[in-house]
């Protein structure tokens, strides 16, 4: 009764609330793409062959964000139903939510491993690969498909302890293969000279450890929603809402995965034509360095949104519409003050961060004028964050989706076939991006006010 009373986000401060849930997750989350950058930035470094290899890893991405997004239907999509069911007092419902999208994120995580073993090299190609990238490529991806179902309980069970209030325990999922696979990828890399290979086995070890701690805790004394026989197996009606509502983790991912990839397919194309196929390999090389970059600074953002939507999913569910009206305020914010200053930072310093992964002259001459463009309106991105994630933590599945593929689909993927075609080239990939941050960012902020945050001056239900 004593954990319930302490995770109960209907009392006390809703910043410290949120910032109780979203400071370990936002240490968490830091700490994974962090060692994810690391595991760049040390195959970036490897003698002879490091923009070769850092360029295949930018092949592997979009199979990476497609695991992702799969784990994300089901962890974003189940985790805000467990907390407004708690919020509602019921918690037999919520733990049947986390057995149903722990069954489905197994069977999910089988089907995706098959696949990418048996279509890999294809799919390689198809995103922009050269022989001499794909060959690092696959070199990695091979041995991390044998981590994927760990990868996918590390990333999509997690939410279901943050979700309890356990912010804590979440941020050790993450510490715990962080630290794992930062002692073991200089070991693998360079002291047992496996290059890529030892980074993807890294990284597979250290998932495997994250995941072990997540079933562990959920199936112990302390989660207040267990993972036990009675939660487990499908049910039609409950997965279909967290389908619903997982749809917007899972559009995210994955039209982040299109992009990528159609990005990456673009500059290959439009680099060759400038000069060979190796200025299109630098180009991608460019692309998965600002991507990178992009992981980095994003994620504070996520991990506030991640923090906010537990307090915000219950305050809704036990009728404190006021309370869900102050946290909206809260989380927009801090995403505009931090996301502004960001965004300056990046326009007066990209060469800092492009030599973090590789100095070849012609990656960093390339990188620095794309990365300006890139993030040429990055603060407006703000918008999209704030109400994309107020609308998943309301229940509200379709709102969610629509603004996800507003930006990436609807946007961004007609612009980066068009303006490499108004005489932009390759830079016009890039500059794809700014345009997208501001109609979209303004467009899902400008309806979430108009719908939500006029519903939520409705009178607080007392109970």
């Amino acid at each position: 009764m004593e954990a319930r009373r302490k995770n109960d986000f209907s009392q006390g401060s809703i910043a410290r609330n949120i910032l109780s849930l979203a400071v370990p997750l936002t240490v968490a989350q830091l700490t994974v793409v962090l060692y994810n950058v690391v595991d760049r930035a040390f195959i970036g470094h490897i003698a002879g062959v490091g923009r070769d290899a850092f360029t295949g890893i930018g092949l592997v991405m979009p199979v990476t964000y497609i695991i992702n997004a799969f784990a994300n239907l089901c962890g974003t999509g189940g985790a805000p139903l467990c907390s407004i069911a708690r919020g509602r007092g019921d918690d037999r419902r919520a733990a049947r939510v986390m057995g149903v999208s722990f069954t489905f994120l197994l069977l999910l995580g089988a089907a995706l491993t098959v696949f990418f073993y048996l279509f890999h090299e294809p799919i390689l190609y198809l995103v922009g690969g050269s022989p001499e990238t794909v060959y690092h490529a696959k070199s990695y991806l091979l041995i991390y498909l044998a981590g994927t179902i760990p990868v996918m309980i590390s990333l999509g069970m997690n939410p279901f302890i943050n979700s309890q209030g356990f912010g804590r325990i979440g941020m050790m999922t993450t510490l715990l293969g962080a630290v794992v696979n930062l002692i073991l990828d200089p070991v693998f890399i360079f002291a047992l000279n496996m290059g890529v290979r030892g980074a993807a086995l890294a990284t597979v070890i250290a998932q495997t450890c994250s995941a072990a701690w997540v079933l562990v805790f959920l199936t112990g004394k302390r989660a207040l929603l267990r993972l036990d026989r009675e939660s487990l197996g499908l049910d039609g009606p409950i997965l279909r809402r967290v389908c619903g509502l997982g749809l917007t983790g899972f559009t995210f991912s994955v039209t982040n995965s299109l992009v990528q990839a159609l990005g990456n397919a673009q500059l290959q194309t439009y680099g060759a034509l400038a000069g060979g196929s190796a200025q299109g390999d630098l180009y991608v090389a460019a692309m998965t360095a600002i991507t990178s970059v992009r992981e980095i600074v994003f994620q504070p953002i996520h991990g506030l949104t991640q923090g906010a939507q537990p307090v915000m999913g219950y305050n809704y569910g036990a009728g404190r519409y006021s309370r869900v009206r102050e946290s909206i305020r809260f989380v927009t914010a801090a995403c505009l003050t931090y996301n502004v200053a960001v965004w300056l930072l990046l326009l007066a310093f990209p060469q800092v961060f492009i030599l973090l992964f590789n100095d070849d002259p012609g990656l960093l001459e390339v990188g620095v004028t794309t990365m300006r463009i890139y993030y040429a309106a990055y603060a407006a991105m703000s918008f999209q964050t704030i109400g994309q994630n107020t609308f998943v933590a309301l229940g509200r599945a379709k709102s969610a989706v629509f603004f996800s593929l507003l930006r990436k689909v609807i946007l961004v993927t007609p612009l980066i076939l068009l303006l490499p075609r108004m005489g932009l080239g390759a830079y016009g990939v890039f500059a794809a991006e700014p345009i997208s941050d501001v109609i979209g960012g303004l467009a899902c902020f400008t309806t979430m006010m108009c719908t939500v945050w006029r519903e939520m001056k409705q009178p607080d239900r007392l109970t």
